[in-house]
């Protein structure tokens, strides 16, 4: 396979997901969401701030409807992912020591 035009699309930081499941598919959603600046004096000052806040704001970034088999798929790839992502930093840690 050949990723046309993959280099044209926007990245987008992630760091909040949600699932929902179907009769034969799986619908995840891709988001961000910024945490609230809570600040105060004091701790109750803090806290009255965490106790007012009704919701955070999450930014939806994609919407995947997959099948079972695709999000076995998907699992696959960023358990590669991530396992050579920890290689590369291991590389470059192990290199910085010598």
């Amino acid at each position: 396979m050949a990723w046309i035009g993959a280099e044209d699309l926007p990245v987008h930081f992630a760091n909040a997901f949600f699932g929902v499941v179907a009769p034969g598919e799986i619908v995840v959603q891709v988001g961000s969401v910024v945490p609230p600046a809570i600040v105060g004096a004091t701790p109750e000052e803090r806290e009255a701030a965490v106790r007012s806040v009704s919701f955070v704001p999450v930014k939806p970034v994609a919407r995947l409807a997959l099948t079972p088999t695709r999000l076995d798929e998907l699992i696959k790839i960023l358990e590669d992912t991530r396992n050579n992502y920890r290689t590369l930093m291991d590389a470059i840690e192990d290199g910085g020591q010598q």
